[in-house]
Protein backbone atom coordinates (compact mmCIF):
# COMPACT_ATOMS: atom_id res chain seq x y z
CA UNK A 1 0.00 0.00 0.00
CA UNK A 2 1.72 3.09 -1.22
CA UNK A 3 0.17 5.51 1.19
CA UNK A 4 1.23 7.68 4.50
CA UNK A 5 0.33 9.87 6.77
CA UNK A 6 2.60 12.54 8.25
CA UNK A 7 1.92 15.23 11.48
CA UNK A 8 4.40 18.06 11.84
CA UNK A 9 3.96 20.20 14.73
CA UNK A 10 6.07 23.28 15.27
CA UNK A 11 5.40 26.69 17.16
CA UNK A 12 4.04 28.10 13.61
CA UNK A 13 2.39 25.26 12.07
CA UNK A 14 0.22 21.67 12.93
CA UNK A 15 0.02 19.66 10.41
CA UNK A 16 -1.46 16.85 9.58
CA UNK A 17 -1.06 15.12 5.97
CA UNK A 18 -2.32 12.11 4.30
CA UNK A 19 -1.75 11.09 0.64
CA UNK A 20 -2.35 8.04 -1.38
CA UNK A 21 -0.86 7.21 -4.64
CA UNK A 22 -2.92 5.00 -6.16
CA UNK A 23 -5.68 7.28 -5.71
CA UNK A 24 -8.06 9.02 -8.10
CA UNK A 25 -7.49 12.20 -7.18
CA UNK A 26 -9.46 13.21 -4.57
CA UNK A 27 -8.70 15.66 -1.97
CA UNK A 28 -9.43 17.58 0.99
CA UNK A 29 -7.08 20.42 1.90
CA UNK A 30 -7.82 22.85 4.51
CA UNK A 31 -4.91 25.02 5.17
CA UNK A 32 -7.06 28.63 5.81
CA UNK A 33 -4.54 29.86 2.70
CA UNK A 34 -7.68 29.63 0.16
CA UNK A 35 -5.45 30.19 -2.93
CA UNK A 36 -2.93 27.46 -1.57
CA UNK A 37 -6.12 25.24 -0.80
CA UNK A 38 -7.38 25.38 -4.47
CA UNK A 39 -3.51 24.21 -5.86
CA UNK A 40 -3.07 21.78 -3.30
CA UNK A 41 -6.08 20.49 -5.29
CA UNK A 42 -5.09 20.66 -8.52
CA UNK A 43 -1.82 18.91 -7.11
CA UNK A 44 -4.28 16.13 -5.85
CA UNK A 45 -6.31 16.17 -8.96
CA UNK A 46 -3.81 15.93 -11.79
CA UNK A 47 -1.32 13.70 -10.02
CA UNK A 48 -4.40 11.55 -9.17
CA UNK A 49 -2.69 11.39 -5.89
CA UNK A 50 -5.81 11.25 -2.71
CA UNK A 51 -4.80 14.45 -0.65
CA UNK A 52 -5.35 15.17 2.87
CA UNK A 53 -4.41 18.05 4.15
CA UNK A 54 -4.69 20.38 7.22
CA UNK A 55 -2.92 23.01 8.59
CA UNK A 56 -3.22 25.62 11.50
CA UNK A 57 -0.66 28.09 11.04
CA UNK A 58 0.29 31.61 12.47
CA UNK A 59 -1.72 32.83 9.42
CA UNK A 60 -1.93 36.23 11.89
CA UNK A 61 1.65 37.07 10.64
CA UNK A 62 1.15 35.97 7.36
CA UNK A 63 1.27 32.76 4.76
CA UNK A 64 4.91 31.99 4.70
CA UNK A 65 5.26 29.35 7.10
CA UNK A 66 1.93 27.56 6.33
CA UNK A 67 2.69 27.13 2.74
CA UNK A 68 6.77 26.12 3.19
CA UNK A 69 5.84 23.48 6.24
CA UNK A 70 2.97 21.88 4.19
CA UNK A 71 5.95 21.43 1.26
CA UNK A 72 7.76 20.36 4.06
CA UNK A 73 4.97 17.51 5.22
CA UNK A 74 3.86 16.94 1.75
CA UNK A 75 7.62 16.06 0.06
CA UNK A 76 8.00 13.78 4.20
CA UNK A 77 5.03 11.85 3.11
CA UNK A 78 5.72 11.30 -0.44
CA UNK A 79 9.05 9.74 0.84
CA UNK A 80 7.33 7.73 2.90
CA UNK A 81 4.72 6.49 0.61
CA UNK A 82 7.28 5.66 -2.29
CA UNK A 83 9.30 3.34 0.41
CA UNK A 84 12.15 2.03 -1.69
CA UNK A 85 10.84 3.21 -5.36
CA UNK A 86 10.75 -0.28 -6.29
CA UNK A 87 8.67 -0.77 -9.34
CA UNK A 88 8.44 3.37 -10.05
CA UNK A 89 8.93 4.98 -13.56
CA UNK A 90 10.96 7.46 -11.69
CA UNK A 91 11.13 10.17 -14.27
CA UNK A 92 8.13 12.36 -15.28
CA UNK A 93 7.61 15.90 -17.71
CA UNK A 94 4.91 17.60 -18.47
CA UNK A 95 4.31 20.39 -21.22
CA UNK A 96 1.52 22.25 -19.57
CA UNK A 97 -0.59 25.10 -21.67
CA UNK A 98 -3.34 27.07 -19.79
CA UNK A 99 -5.17 30.17 -21.38
CA UNK A 100 -1.60 32.15 -21.61
CA UNK A 101 0.67 30.53 -19.49
CA UNK A 102 3.30 27.93 -20.93
CA UNK A 103 4.52 25.50 -17.83
CA UNK A 104 7.16 22.81 -18.11
CA UNK A 105 8.20 20.63 -15.44
CA UNK A 106 10.46 17.30 -15.37
CA UNK A 107 10.98 15.48 -12.33
CA UNK A 108 13.16 12.59 -11.24
CA UNK A 109 12.48 11.12 -7.62
CA UNK A 110 16.19 10.32 -7.07
CA UNK A 111 16.33 11.19 -3.86
CA UNK A 112 19.08 13.72 -4.62
CA UNK A 113 16.61 17.43 -4.12
CA UNK A 114 17.24 20.54 -6.41
CA UNK A 115 15.20 23.14 -7.70
CA UNK A 116 16.10 24.74 -11.04
CA UNK A 117 12.80 27.47 -10.85
CA UNK A 118 12.90 29.83 -14.21
CA UNK A 119 9.18 31.16 -13.18
CA UNK A 120 8.83 34.87 -13.45
CA UNK A 121 5.09 35.83 -11.70
CA UNK A 122 4.26 39.16 -12.73
CA UNK A 123 2.41 40.63 -10.13
CA UNK A 124 3.32 40.53 -6.33
CA UNK A 125 -0.16 38.87 -5.21
CA UNK A 126 -2.68 36.55 -6.26
CA UNK A 127 -5.43 38.40 -4.17
CA UNK A 128 -4.04 38.24 -1.03
CA UNK A 129 -1.86 35.50 -1.24
CA UNK A 130 2.24 36.19 -2.26
CA UNK A 131 3.51 34.99 -5.38
CA UNK A 132 6.81 34.80 -4.12
CA UNK A 133 5.42 31.30 -1.79
CA UNK A 134 4.87 29.17 -5.25
CA UNK A 135 8.74 28.81 -5.40
CA UNK A 136 8.49 28.28 -1.70
CA UNK A 137 6.14 25.47 -1.61
CA UNK A 138 8.12 23.46 -4.25
CA UNK A 139 11.41 24.39 -2.45
CA UNK A 140 10.33 22.39 0.82
CA UNK A 141 8.63 19.87 -1.29
CA UNK A 142 11.67 19.29 -3.51
CA UNK A 143 13.62 19.10 -0.68
CA UNK A 144 11.80 17.00 1.73
CA UNK A 145 10.73 14.59 -1.38
CA UNK A 146 13.98 14.35 -2.66
CA UNK A 147 12.88 15.63 -5.88
CA UNK A 148 15.10 17.19 -8.69
CA UNK A 149 13.02 19.21 -9.97
CA UNK A 150 12.78 21.68 -12.97
CA UNK A 151 9.81 24.09 -13.81
CA UNK A 152 10.46 26.47 -16.87
CA UNK A 153 7.92 29.20 -17.72
CA UNK A 154 8.36 29.36 -21.50
CA UNK A 155 5.08 32.05 -21.74
CA UNK A 156 2.72 33.50 -19.39
CA UNK A 157 1.15 36.55 -18.66
CA UNK A 158 -1.59 36.22 -15.78
CA UNK A 159 -0.10 35.06 -12.54
CA UNK A 160 -3.06 32.90 -11.55
CA UNK A 161 -2.45 31.17 -15.09
CA UNK A 162 0.70 30.91 -14.60
CA UNK A 163 1.08 29.29 -10.85
CA UNK A 164 -2.00 27.13 -11.47
CA UNK A 165 -0.40 25.87 -14.67
CA UNK A 166 3.14 25.27 -12.34
CA UNK A 167 0.99 23.37 -10.21
CA UNK A 168 -0.90 21.11 -12.66
CA UNK A 169 2.59 20.54 -14.45
CA UNK A 170 4.38 19.26 -11.62
CA UNK A 171 1.39 17.36 -10.74
CA UNK A 172 1.28 15.32 -14.17
CA UNK A 173 5.05 14.94 -13.95
CA UNK A 174 4.37 13.39 -10.10
CA UNK A 175 1.66 10.78 -11.53
CA UNK A 176 3.90 9.78 -14.65
CA UNK A 177 6.76 9.66 -11.85
CA UNK A 178 5.69 7.31 -9.49
CA UNK A 179 3.57 5.26 -11.55
CA UNK A 180 4.72 1.26 -11.75
CA UNK A 181 6.74 0.27 -14.82
CA UNK A 182 4.47 -2.63 -16.09
CA UNK A 183 7.78 -3.78 -17.89
CA UNK A 184 10.00 -3.41 -14.63
CA UNK A 185 7.70 -3.80 -11.61
CA UNK A 186 9.65 -5.38 -9.44
CA UNK A 187 13.04 -3.56 -10.04
CA UNK A 188 14.65 -0.43 -8.11
CA UNK A 189 14.69 1.97 -11.00
CA UNK A 190 18.63 2.08 -10.68
CA UNK A 191 22.09 0.68 -12.11
CA UNK A 192 22.81 1.41 -8.35
CA UNK A 193 20.49 -0.50 -7.10
CA UNK A 194 18.46 1.85 -4.75
CA UNK A 195 17.65 5.16 -4.69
Amino acid sequence: MRRAEISRKTAETDIRVEIDLDGSGTYDNQTGVGFFDHMLDQLARHALIDMTVRCAGDLHIDDHHTVEDVGIALGQALGRALGDKRGIRRYGACLLPMDDALVRAALDLSGRPFLVWNVALPTPKIGSFDTELVREFFQAFSTHGGITLHVDMLHGLNSHHIAEAAFKAVARALREAVETDPRKGDAIPSTKGSL
